[in-house]
C-alpha cells in the first residue's frame, strides 16, 4: 500500500481525540455542531434559534412573577455564571432560579448538555468569552 494512505490513516485516527478547541475556547467544532442539534431541538423555541432570545425586555418580570427566557448569545447575563452553573441549569432548570425553564436531566447526558452550552458561547464575540473566562478563572 501507499505510505501516505498510512500517514493519512494515522492523523485522522488522532483528530478525534485531539481536536483542536475553537479559537483557545475550551470546546471544539464537534461539540457546536453537535450542540446546535441539541440548541434546536430543546432550546430553540425558547430562547431562539441563534441563542438571541425571543424577548426584548427579559429583565422584566411577566404578570405572574416568573422571568422570560434570557438570550443566550452573549447580549444577556449567561456569561456572568461559570460553565458549571451554566451545566447545572440545564439540568435542573430554571425554576428555582424565578425562570419556567424546565429540567433537562432526564432528556439531556452530560455530553448533550455541554455541546448546547458550547453552541451558545460560540455566539459571544470574544470580548465577552474573555470577561468570562476571566471572571470564571478567578472562581
Amino acid at each position: 500500500m501507499n505510505k501516505y494512505f498510512f500517514l493519512l490513516l494515522f492523523l485522522l485516527a488522532g483528530c478525534s481525540e485531539n481536536e483542536t478547541r475553537v479559537n483557545g475556547r475550551w470546546y471544539t467544532l464537534t461539540q457546536i455542531t453537535n450542540g446546535a442539534a441539541v440548541f434546536t431541538k430543546y432550546c430553540a423555541s425558547c430562547h431562539g434559534e441563534q441563542a438571541q432570545g425571543l424577548t426584548t425586555d427579559w429583565k422584566k418580570p411577566l404578570a405572574d412573577g416568573s422571568y422570560p427566557p434570557p438570550p443566550l448569545n452573549g447580549s444577556a447575563h449567561a456569561w456572568h455564571h461559570p460553565l458549571e452553573v451554566l451545566k447545572r441549569t440545564v439540568r435542573n432548570g430554571g425554576i428555582p432560579l424565578g425562570g419556567k425553564m424546565p429540567p433537562f436531566k432526564d432528556q439531556l447526558n452530560n455530553e448533550d448538555i455541554e455541546a448546547a452550552i458550547a453552541f451558545f458561547q460560540s455566539k459571544w464575540n470574544d470580548k465577552i468569552y474573555n470577561v468570562w473566562l476571566e471572571i470564571n478563572s478567578r472562581t
